[in-house]
């Protein structure tokens, strides 16, 4: 089947919105032309010329990294650097890159459930959550016969809004009473006697940022002089997206246990290596896709009895330990964050019925390992 790159991009933003990145981050399109046809997929972490070489010989019009090819300060593409060799490469053959870095880590589903799923975690949660964005919760008073027209005018606006839903409301009829003073110019009542107005009572949600948009339709939709409306600030709360995931193991396993688990389903090229008791019990699991000992306070803090990431250090991870951390288990930068590349593969054929396959040689620069006898 044959879509427009335009169409992958589609897919890929809304899966791993943009927004979501971090701000140093350079994720989306890095060359091809939205307008030509996508007939296939080549998944992968790191673009490398070999990637390039299966890409040119599989065909396919797209490939989806994880990394960034082009992410600092890049002042050139000349054919004759190792960058812009690839990126002269692609543009040759008529392949487009994306690249979704930092938002798939954050993402939901993105590389951090990819990986928990691998390894077995149940009942995740970020263990960073991004905040939801502040929201304000606005209670209107409406005559009864002009609810739905200010109701509409405040949805215009973009109250009302949760998640995938829309034109979000909850009302209940009451009384309200006022008493109109001798410069006003009522709608309803006269002028210096009490008037008691069978009223709704509109109460609805919308984005803080939104305040000035929707406080503007509500005056200009209400068929009151002086509307009465209340503005609440809610408290700030945390999404489900995020970096990092805390979850469950089904059963209790051991710290040497699980680091075999992680051999054996991971695939790192170098192996895994673990700091802690190798017989301390395991249960409850943190992971990170990628680099992830910024996040080694925030593990230990949450309480888990092992956290597995990538490219731990030495001097991190003994100060962690000595403060009675959490057990670590270094599995590979490459290795923990591979597993995303299925699913997003998959979410590409299935959203647009193309062939998308994964990269599964290793592009982890480490790949010559030595032991001491």
């Amino acid at each position: 089947m044959t879509v427009t790159l335009a169409e992958v991009i589609g897919v890929l933003d809304a899966a791993y919105p943009p927004r979501l990145a971090e701000s140093w981050d350079s994720v989306g399109l890095v060359c091809g032309d939205p307008a030509e046809s996508v007939s296939g997929a080549v998944v992968c972490v790191d673009v490398t010329d070999e990637v390039v070489d299966a890409a040119i010989a599989a065909g396919v019009g797209v490939i989806l990294a994880h990394h960034p090819l082009l992410l600092r300060g890049v002042d050139t593409v000349a054919a004759d650097t190792a960058k812009g060799r690839i990126v002269h490469r692609l543009i040759r053959a008529g392949i487009a890159l994306f690249t979704a870095h930092t938002n798939a880590d954050r993402a939901r589903p993105g590389v951090n459930d990819a990986l928990a799923e691998t390894l077995g975690l149940l009942d995740t949660v970020p263990i960073d959550p991004k905040p939801v964005a502040p929201m304000d919760k606005w209670v209107v008073m409406v005559p009864e016969g002009n609810a739905e027209q200010v109701s509409e005018a405040m949805f215009a606006a973009g109250a009302g809004a949760i998640g995938e839903y829309r034109d979000c409301m909850w009302s209940v009829v009451g009384t309200g009473q006022f008493l109109a003073q001798a410069d006003a110019n009522p709608t309803i009542g006269t002028i210096g006697e009490l008037a008691r107005v069978d009223e709704d009572r509109v109460e609805m949600v919308a984005a803080r940022g939104l305040r000035r948009a929707v406080l503007a339709a509500l005056r200009n939709a209400h068929p009151y002089e002086e509307p009465a409306f209340d503005i609440f600030e809610l408290a700030d709360v945390d999404s489900e997206l995020g970096l990092g995931r805390i979850g469950r193991l089904e059963r209790p396993t051991t710290v040497a246990q699980f680091t075999e688990l992680a051999a054996q389903r991971l695939g790192s090229p170098w192996g895994v290596r673990a700091a802690g008791d190798p017989d301390a019990p395991v249960e409850a699991v943190a992971v990170c896709g990628g680099a992830g000992d910024s996040l080694l306070d925030a593990v230990a803090a949450v309480g888990v009895d092992l956290y597995l990431t990538g490219d731990l250090r030495h001097h991190p991870v003994d100060e962690a330990r000595r403060r009675g951390g959490p057990a670590l288990v270094d599995a590979g930068h490459w290795a923990t964050e591979f597993p995303w590349c299925a699913q997003a593969a998959a979410l590409l054929t299935d959203s647009l019925g193309i062939t998308a396959t994964v990269h599964r040689t290793p592009t982890d620069p480490f790949r010559v390992v030595a032991y001491p006898e």
